[in-house]
């Protein structure tokens, strides 16, 4: 299902208001305090949560739009690396939606009472439960660096486009 060559307007905002709130969302969760047994979560929490949220509507909305807005694989590239390019981002798309969703059933699990920037609740996903709080947290610790890790090997090999094969693969996903 070839599309377009390039990537619209509304695919880059979102690729980039992703990248931007990964790179506020990172810090965050690496930053806050733990919280114990019986604690309740502060705002750095809240925020980390809140955020997690963004991204996870952002990377549905990316993902729908991209399925519904095909962009042809550069044809200029070898085989293997547009299988390659193709396998990178829908790994991205998988690892951005199990950090996001593990965090917020992670919170769920917790028992913690949540806002979106305290403006509404957010719904629990699951009941109070330790065991499986504990168990879904390593499922997002995993998530978290798993993805660190692929998005630092996807700009990579997009600084390795723009600056040794000089190709314009990056430009594609640049603002114009």
């Amino acid at each position: 299902m070839p599309g377009q060559l390039h990537y619209g307007a509304t695919a880059k905002l979102l690729h980039w208001v992703i990248v931007a709130l990964l790179a506020v969302q990172y810090p965050i969760g690496w930053l806050m305090p733990d919280i114990h047994p019986g604690q309740a979560p502060g705002a750095a929490m809240t925020f980390h949560i809140s955020f997690g949220i963004v991204i996870l509507v952002l990377i549905v909305a990316r993902l729908i739009w991209r399925l519904t807005h095909p962009v042809a694989p550069e044809s200029s590239l070898p085989p293997w690396q547009r299988l390659g390019a193709e396998a990178m981002h829908w790994m991205l798309y998988v690892l951005v939606l199990a950090t996001t969703v593990s965090g917020w059933v992670f919170a769920s699990f917790r028992g913690w009472a949540v806002s979106f920037f305290y403006m509404m609740p957010l719904p629990m996903l699951a009941s109070d439960n330790a065991a499986a709080g504990k168990a879904i947290d390593g499922l997002h610790q995993a998530a978290e660096w798993s993805l660190l890790v692929l998005i630092c090997l996807h700009v990579a090999v997009a600084l390795t486009h723009l600056f040794i094969y000089r190709d314009h693969v990056m430009q594609r996903m640049l603002p114009k």
